[in-house]
């Protein structure tokens, strides 16, 4: 099973796989632990410090976004925490019954909605980032404070790669067609 084999198992699993096909392996690896160091952080702050607020990788992301940000347009706060306004809106109201989070009308354009902390997210973030920090500590051990900051840089080229280069790049990989919309659930027919 996928989640059970360690990194090292997975790299030697692919290798194998792969065995002669012409493939930019050191990108592949790249991208692939990308993901995998994501999954790791994100499973096991959800499983140390998210278990005991009861808060999803995904709600604790939102109200971060809205506590660093102060009040924001939902369309705003889905996309900095990369999700869909549909899942935005789910989680905002998970939030927003808890007394972590206040959901307004725009003063000024009534099909805006705008998010902002409550008191009572304001003291929970205030409280609870700390020990979500204490974690990010843990899980980079491993790195020194130089290595640390040389990987966040990195990882930062990444992002801008796509940020100003992924919509051209989607593009010319579809010949100009806008991409097919997603369909949420199913699996495409094989």
């Amino acid at each position: 099973m996928p989640g059970q084999r360690s990194i090292t198992e997975a790299e030697k699993l692919a290798q194998a796989k792969l065995g002669g096909v012409p493939v930019r392996r050191e990108q592949m690896a790249a991208v692939a632990n990308i993901y995998r160091a994501a999954s790791a952080v994100r499973q096991h702050l959800e499983n140390s410090v998210l278990r005991d607020s009861d808060l999803t990788w995904t709600a604790f992301v939102v109200l971060w976004v809205v506590w660093v940000w102060g009040e924001s347009e939902t369309r705003h706060v889905a996309e900095e925490a990369g999700i869909s306004k549909g899942t935005l809106t789910g989680v905002s109201r998970t939030l927003e019954s808890r007394g972590l989070l206040r959901r307004t009308g725009h003063p000024t354009d009534g099909r805006l909605v705008l998010l902002a902390a409550t008191d009572k997210g304001e003291e929970f973030m205030g409280r609870v980032f700390p020990a979500f920090n204490e974690e990010e500590a843990f899980v980079t051990s491993r790195l020194s404070g130089e290595e640390c900051r040389d990987l966040a840089g990195l990882l930062r080229q990444v992002v801008l790669q796509v940020e100003e280069h992924g919509e051209a790049r989607r593009r010319s990989l579809l010949d100009g067609a806008p991409p097919a919309p997603r369909r949420s659930g199913r699996r495409p027919k094989a």
